[in-house]
Parts: structure tokens; C-alpha cells; sequence
């Protein structure tokens, strides 16, 4: 065995356009002994646009835990591996991440390859504060949890940054007007392509956009923070939120979400929403 250990490259890819793709990239993926890849048949086409001849193997969050053991033994026999993911960079909602944190246990260094990030891109085409920011990433699949994560978002300062599907943005920004209220967002999809488009405005907006427009290609969600928000969105009387509560309670909701739901729908205090509460159920 070497007694150096190899390096853990974590090496950014195009998200979209080839010309995007780092001269130093190249060069690295053609040095490593071994290419890890999310999908080995979808980066075969990239290699080869590339000219890159280097060996690859299959690490995903499927056989992480397996393939990963085998890619630490080959570090630390003194081979540097390269860990690439379909497009962007790895470990940014990807199990990249994992296999990093393997190597820094095990001591080895692990050095990142800058690139095209959509994440980035988005935020610092949105016209939204970019100074202070969250990125979160996919929401949770379930409902109930993804609506647990928006509310504990609901009172964030800096603005936030989410990955969705074509297919579930529509619902997404429902959902999420719903929990911060109605915001000011942008909608960025397919960054760098041919049909790269950025959709900004309020999330109503955004909503009524996408209800006549189709979405397609991978999304990506700006959102302000709490402190960025406007004007009130709604306004209410006691007995509104009383029943706006009782309303969420009915559909399932626990008392005390359906308070915090309520009170950022209306851009309300909690307390205010709880007194209102109180006062109609005495």
C-alpha cells in the first residue's frame, strides 16, 4: 500500500451547456485513476464529448454504502478518484456528500472542482437579495412533511433557494404561498440551455404563469425572506382567522401549525392569530 493517500475530487460538471464544462475539470478527469458517476451511462456521453478515456464506476444513493467502502479503499492505497454527478456540482443535493465525509474521516484530502452550480445561477439571476441566503434544496416527498419544513421556513430573514420538478412546481408554489404568504420569488429553468427562461414576480403570479404555461425542464425556486416581505397580503378580523385556524384543525392540521400557518398567510403575529382563537372558543 502507498504510503500517501490518493485525493477525493469533487468535480462540477455542465448543467446544460458543454461550453460551461472547466479546462481544469477536463484535465483532472483525465488524471484520476477512476471517474465515480451518479449515472455512468449519462456521463459516458460527457467523457466522451471530452475525449476522456478515464475508467468509471457507479456511485449513487442506492449502493453508496457499498460502492463507498470500495472507493476509500482505493484512496487510501494512494489512487485519486474523481466523483462527478449528472450535472452540477456533487454533493449538492447528491450523495456525493457522503463519500466526502468518508474520506475526511479517513483523512484524505478532498479537494472541489468549481463550476456551473443551478442553485447559484438562480439566485443571482432572480433580482432577490442574494446577500443572505438559504439553499434547501428538494422539498420532502410526503405532505405532511414538506408542509412541517415550510412552516418552520415561514419565519426565515434570508431568502431561500429549492430544486423542484416540472411536474410538482405548480403545487410547490401553492404550498409555499400558502405557508409564507405571498411573496416576491423567481422561477429559473433550464440555466444555461438554449430555452433558459427566469419567471419573477409574487408567488400568485408565478402561480397563474405556470397554470397557463406548461413547466418543463429541472426548476429551480428563489424565494424571499420573511424580512424581505411586503405588505400585508390579506387582512382579517378575529373570527377570519378563528375560522381560518378551525378550517386547517378540520383538514387535519395540529392547533398549533394551523396558528403558525395562518398567522404568515395573513402576515399576522402568532399571538395575534392565538388571542383571535381564544376569543371566538372562549
Amino acid at each position: 500500500m502507498s504510503n500517501e493517500t490518493g485525493i477525493l475530487y469533487i468535480c462540477a460538471t455542465p448543467i446544460g451547456n458543454m461550453e460551461d464544462m472547466t479546462y481544469r475539470a477536463v484535465r483532472i478527469l483525465r488524471e484520476v485513476a477512476v471517474i465515480a458517476a451518479e449515472d455512468t451511462r449519462h456521463s459516458r456521453k460527457l467523457l466522451s464529448h471530452f475525449d476522456i478515456h478515464t475508467p468509471l464506476v457507479s456511485y449513487h444513493e442506492h449502493n453508496k454504502g457499498q460502492a463507498g467502502r470500495i472507493l476509500i479503499d482505493r484512496l487510501l492505497a494512494g489512487e485519486s478518484v474523481a466523483v462527478i454527478s449528472d450535472a452540477g456540482m456533487p454533493a449538492i443535493s447528491d450523495p456525493g456528500a457522503d463519500l466526502a465525509a468518508l474520506a475526511i474521516e479517513q483523512g484524505i484530502t478532498v479537494t472541489p472542482i468549481p463550476g456551473p452550480n443551478a442553485a447559484l445561477c438562480a439566485l443571482v439571476g432572480s433580482g432577490i437579495d442574494p446577500r443572505l441566503f438559504t439553499f434547501v434544496g428538494f422539498l420532502p416527498k410526503t405532505a405532511k412533511k414538506k408542509r412541517e419544513l415550510l412552516l418552520q421556513l415561514a419565519d426565515h430573514p434570508f431568502s431561500l433557494i429549492f430544486y423542484e420538478a416540472p411536474h410538482h412546481l405548480r403545487e410547490t408554489l401553492g404550498e409555499i404561498q400558502k405557508a409564507f404568504g405571498d411573496r416576491q420569488a423567481a422561477v429559473a429553468r433550464e440555466i444555461t440551455k438554449k430555452f433558459e427562461e427566469f419567471v419573477r414576480g409574487k408567488l400568485s403570479f408565478l402561480r397563474e404563469h405556470f397554470d397557463c404555461r406548461e413547466p418543463r425542464g429541472e426548476c429551480t425556486l428563489v424565494i424571499a425572506g420573511a424580512m424581505a416581505t411586503e405588505s400585508p397580503v390579506q387582512t382579517a378580523d378575529s373570527a377570519g382567522l378563528a375560522a381560518a385556524v378551525g378550517q386547517l384543525v378540520a383538514e387535519g392540521q395540529k392547533k398549533k401549525d394551523a396558528i403558525r400557518m395562518v398567522a404568515s398567510e395573513y402576515n399576522v403575529g402568532r399571538r395575534t392569530v392565538y388571542q383571535a382563537v381564544l376569543e371566538q372558543n372562549p
